[in-house]
């Protein structure tokens, strides 16, 4: 029989609702919060913009699909790691529905929903995984029933570097203001050198945004460079760093596929710099588009239908027990759907 999953995301300015049945992309609406230029979104309003969205998009998201409720075979919702309103805020949507619909619940880390829907997506069967967004950074390998973390940073993520330097040069964030930087790194032509702190398997970038903050301060009133000169150099050095620690785990695992996922992997620049590493080394790049790369819906049911069909009895929360962690590691998650 063919099993129906129901995802919720909202761990931060993304709500998204999506339904798969069996592998097949359904639906998978979603609608991002966004903020005037120089301001982040605020856990607060994150959340009241979640739950004025919430049945809309719901109801989006089952038209779309073609789907009644009694179809439904597993909700799944986010339980981290994201900021804490918005996860509870979308939290309380699913145990709703979930206890109306009278269907099981099911738990989901984002991070694994992200690996999921790029492994279902590209085909790649046990790629390295360099997961980027706005609130992580890791590069990570199946091994033993549990995606293992080889590399992180050690204080902020990608994206949220990405997000604070826009925040700096005023860059608008609608659609997101890592797609705005990466468009106006295009026009970049001067490289200005910036700290490459890569510590073993691990990465940091609070060092890079500051000494990048003070150039934007002196720099830009002189005339010696422009923003766009400035967002190219910043995607040159954070990305190198990147591709430098994930060609270590794939060295380490003898690995030959590299998957990248999160919403920096939308960046088509780090996509060409980690497929000429992954071409020097005769291997595999494999990567998605907005669809699927940006937090949606359809990834979190993906991963939440895998643990349903592989071990109901492990993986159904009890309603009382559908809480939310801000930090749940990928590394926690027992998974039982994989036996490569």
């Amino acid at each position: 029989m063919p099993i129906t999953a129901i995802g919720l995301e909202g761990s931060a300015n993304k709500l998204g609702i999506g339904i798969m049945r069996d592998g097949v992309v359904l639906s998978n609406p979603r609608h991002t919060y966004v903020t005037p230029p120089g301001e982040g979104f605020l856990p607060r309003d994150t959340a009241n913009h979640h739950r004025d969205w919430a049945l809309k998009i719901l109801r989006q998201a089952l038209d779309e699909a073609n789907v009644k409720p009694s179809e439904i075979d597993c909700i799944c919702y986010t339980k981290g790691p994201g900021m804490a309103a918005p996860l509870l805020s979308v939290a309380i949507v699913a145990r709703t529905i979930s206890q109306l619909w009278d269907k099981p619940l099911i738990a989901v880390n984002h991070c694994v929903g992200h690996i999921e829907m790029g492994r279902l997506i590209t085909g790649s069967k046990n790629p390295t995984v360099l997961y980027v967004s706005g609130g992580n950074t890791q590069v990570i390998a199946y091994s033993d029933r549990r995606y293992r973390i080889f590399g992180e940073t050690i204080d902020i993520a990608v994206g949220n570097c990405l997000d604070r330097f826009a925040r700096i040069l005023k860059i608008s964030n609608d659609p997101s203001p890592g797609y705005n930087i990466e468009q106006l790194a295009k026009k970049g032509s001067k490289y200005i050198a910036l700290p490459y702190t890569v510590k073993g398997m691990d990465i940091s970038f609070s060092g890079i945004l500051s000494h990048i903050e003070e150039i934007a301060k002196k720099q830009l009133k002189s005339g010696e460079c422009n923003p766009a000169d400035l967002c190219y150099s910043l995607q040159e050095t954070i990305f190198a760093m990147l591709v430098e620690i994930t060609e270590r785990a794939m060295a380490h695992c003898e690995s030959q596929e590299v998957l990248i996922v999160g919403g920096v992997g939308c960046n088509l620049r780090l996509q060409e710099m980690m497929g000429v590493m992954a071409e020097e080394r005769e291997a595999k790049l494999f990567a998605t588009d907005m669809r699927f790369c940006i937090d949606n819906g359809a990834m979190i049911a993906q991963a939440g239908w895998e643990m349903f069909r592989s071990d109901p009895k492990r993986h159904i929360t009890p309603i009382e027990k559908s809480t939310c962690t801000q930090r749940f590691r990928t590394d926690e998650v027992e998974v039982t759907w994989r036996d490569d």
